[in-house]
């Protein structure tokens, strides 16, 4: 595969770069288009696939900016894949496909019965990102829209707003059958090592740029070899993330197979907050302040990989599959 990326994508990176740089909101990246890049274009969005929402969530991760990008790009481009015209219209849409005490990957557990003529949803999904709309679900038989599940707030390292979704024998419009819930986890997992990859670069960036400018016993921390071996796991953690994430999504674009890059892209999530923990102890006692940039990153990396549930569960599905 070729990792350059092309002239649509590079504009893309910089209009979300520019926007972001000025303390981009939800509403400015809605406004800039950026939310609406996977809808497609009879349905108003640009039409875009899975590299194009990466290149959109690496940049937001890499200003660790709290905005509901990932729940949204994955949600519509999910839609565009599955969706009919009038549900790929459906606005403010999320994510529900975690369920409690079972892995991203397992079948899921919520019960979806046929009931006059539609269909009904009974069963738990939690931390769902940013609630508020609708919400796409995951069960036994398919993948659904629910348009005004109940919810109950969560709480979040990043302070972002999650919830539980409860259903109840609650109504829900089916979008497609079991294949379309596989397809939603790889774009969820996808999303989510897009924006962890932009992340472990953001801190990256502003760790070297401290050890830099730093000095210690009058040399600067980065003349330290013990710390030059440290910035540069950091450096190899990050790389591994993007290969494996460029390759899944790309991969994902193709319709080629994608399964085991995108299991190594969220192990290697996983590993990007242990490279975080090793930015923070370069800091010294300015990485435990909360009001210092780096604690944001540290706070989306340890968010991101709870929603993959971890480098550990990700080695149990890399060796499940290989």
């Amino acid at each position: 595969m070729d990792f350059n990326l092309d002239e649509t994508q590079q504009d893309l990176r910089k209009l979300a770069a520019e926007v972001l740089a000025r303390e981009g909101d939800e509403e400015r990246l809605w406004q800039a288009g950026l939310m609406s890049v996977c809808v497609p274009e009879e349905a108003g969005g640009a039409g875009l696939g899975p590299v194009e929402m990466a290149v959109v969530l690496r940049e937001v991760g890499a200003r660790a900016a709290m905005v509901p990008a990932l729940p949204t790009l994955a949600s519509t481009l999910a839609l565009a894949r599955y969706g009919t015209p009038e549900q790929q219209r459906a606005d403010r849409v999320t994510l529900a496909l975690r369920e409690p005490g079972r892995a991203l990957a397992d079948p899921p557990a919520t019960a979806a019965r046929q009931s006059g003529g539609g269909w009904t949803l009974t069963g738990r999904k939690i931390s769902v990102l940013y609630p508020g709309g609708a919400a796409l679900v995951t069960a036994d038989e398919g993948l659904f829209l629910v348009r005004e599940p109940a919810t109950t707030a969560e709480f979040t390292s990043t302070g972002e707003p999650a919830a539980t979704i409860v259903l109840d024998n609650t109504p829900g419009e089916r979008v497609a059958g079991p294949e379309a819930v596989t397809g939603a986890r790889r774009l969820f997992t996808a999303a989510v090592a897009a924006q962890a990859s932009g992340v472990l670069a953001g801190a990256l960036e502003l760790t070297t740029s401290y050890i830099r400018t730093r000095k210690q016993f009058g040399r600067a921390l980065a003349e330290f070899q013990a710390v030059t071996m440290q910035i540069a796991d950091v450096y190899v953690a990050g790389r591994a993330l993007d290969v494996a994430m460029w390759s899944a999504v790309w991969r994902l674009g193709e319709g080629l197979p994608a399964e085991q890059d995108l299991a190594l892209a969220a192990y290697h999530v996983g590993e990007a907050l242990k490279a975080l923990y090793t930015c923070q102890h370069l800091h010294g006692g300015l990485g435990l302040d909360v009001t210092y940039p780096l604690h944001r990153y540290f706070a989306q990396a340890k968010h991101l990989s709870h929603l993959l549930g971890g480098a550990d569960a990700q080695l149990d599905l890399i060796g499940a599959l290989v």
